[in-house]
């Protein structure tokens, strides 16, 4: 079947770049902190030692190719389905924020993880693959647990299409090798729950990046419902923004960071009870990929 693509929200929340959630313990503080105003380079990460093999990817639904053989873009279910909803979190961090993290900002969100765990909700992380490469334990804990499936935000979280809320640019030339740098950076850590699905930093992309991804076979993911949790210190109007946007099939994006959404954990404690109350059940992407297929 065909997908259609939906025009994606534009957010302005994305140009420092949120970082990382985790399950495990974060590593001690290491190093010092990052010089005031240092500038983060534009250039794209250097190549992975190897491609990922296929099986560094674990065998989920995708939606088939658009138009040209473009990478397909999936943002929610078609309307008119079951009442069943995924809730997405981000694990952001540049391919530069290696001496804020040294210099101690926590780039993780244990208190999320475990609260999911608690309210058994499944949920799909799209990591990226610098947030691997930093906290590999946690990267392992969340991407073996069977109620998270792990998705590419890319290596370096740098935008693949320009202007993008200030973001660095990657070139067009170097875009394949971030995104499977991030798979190679999955398997290094022991991410087993792997899934070919790939979301946009800042959600910036056009036909262009379309064509330039295909080639890797991954479903890009992007959203219908936007929570407005980067940098939102009210978790009752995070909560309230979610609940008045799901709809049956809805794809929301949140974040999992300590530093850059800290009320998600408690805006999330508040949101799974009421949609459960409305009826609705909570699934991972793949799943939701795999529902609307067999329509």
């Amino acid at each position: 079947m065909t997908i259609s693509v939906r025009k994606l929200l534009a957010i302005a929340v994305l140009g420092a770049a949120l970082a990382g959630c985790s399950s495990d313990p974060a590593p001690a503080d290491r190093g010092a902190k990052a010089a005031p105003g240092a500038s983060r380079p534009s250039a794209a990460p250097a190549a992975p030692p190897a491609s990922p093999t296929p099986q560094a990817l674990r065998q989920a639904p995708t939606v088939a190719p658009g138009p040209g053989g473009l990478t397909p873009v999936f943002s929610r279910a078609p309307k008119g389905g079951q009442k069943v909803v995924a809730l997405t979190f981000d694990a952001d961090m540049t391919a530069d924020q290696g001496p804020r993290a040294a210099g101690g900002e926590r780039f993780d969100n244990p208190a999320l993880i475990a609260g999911l765990r608690r309210l058994k909700v499944p949920a799909t992380i799209f990591m990226t693959g610098r947030w691997a490469d930093e906290y590999p334990a946690e990267a392992r804990a969340i991407g073996t647990d069977p109620d998270f499936e792990v998705a590419n935000h890319s290596y370096s979280h740098y935008a693949f299409k320009s202007p993008c809320y200030g973001l660095p640019v990657v070139g067009k030339d170097e875009m394949r090798i971030d995104v499977e740098k991030a798979t190679a950076s999955f398997k290094k850590a022991g991410v087993r729950n792997a899934v070919p699905y790939f979301r946009f930093p800042g959600g910036c992309y056009d036909d262009e990046v379309l064509r330039t991804l295909a080639p890797l076979k991954m479903t890009a993911v992007q959203w219908d419902v936007v929570s407005g949790d980067a940098f939102a210190h009210d978790a009752d109007a995070v909560a309230e923004q979610v609940l008045a946007g799901v709809k049956p099939g809805s794809l929301v994006v949140m974040h999992c960071t300590r530093s850059a959404a800290p009320v998600t954990d408690r805006a999330v404690q508040r949101i799974v009870p009421e949609l459960r109350r409305r009826g609705y059940r909570f699934v991972k992407v793949s799943d939701l990929i795999g529902s609307a297929a067999k329509r």
